[in-house]
């Protein structure tokens, strides 16, 4: 992963041990997938990336660890993630009630209010995420 242009960083969760189980969980190839809530590219300000995008996957360190592609990126509400996709995230659900709960408690932790400078953000069936899929094509 040396002597290439810089990639932008590919961040799933906060800094901590959540995300160093998810890193963890894409270098193993049980997570194949992610989901994000639209506000948050709204709130920094991002366009959606895309497809075929590549990008570094980043530990709690700051490290680099692997490069990912984004092989699928859709937007849909909430209450249409399906069973696949939750099992693609790697994290152990067995069910989308699961995930989705899992989720909840994320979406709605002070550290993720805080970033979208909302205090009382809370999601609904009808809360638009940004699904997205991804593959390993490098590592660190």
């Amino acid at each position: 992963m040396e002597n290439r242009e810089p990639l932008p960083p590919f961040l799933l969760a906060f800094p901590g041990p959540l995300r160093d189980a998810l890193v963890a969980a894409v270098l193993r190839g049980e997570k194949v997938s992610t989901t994000g809530l639209l506000a948050e590219y709204e709130a920094e300000r991002e366009e959606l990336p895309p497809v075929g995008q590549r990008s570094a996957l980043i530990d709690s360190a700051g490290s680099e660890i692997a490069v990912v592609e984004l092989t699928e990126v859709r937007v849909l509400p909430l209450g249409e993630v399906d069973l696949q996709h939750a099992l693609d995230e790697g994290e152990g659900h067995t069910s989308v009630a699961a995930w989705r709960a899992a989720h909840e408690r994320f979406w709605h932790s002070e550290e993720m209010r805080e970033a979208l400078g909302e205090p009382e953000f809370t999601v609904h069936d009808g809360t638009p995420v940004v699904a997205e899929r991804f593959r390993v094509v490098e590592r660190g």
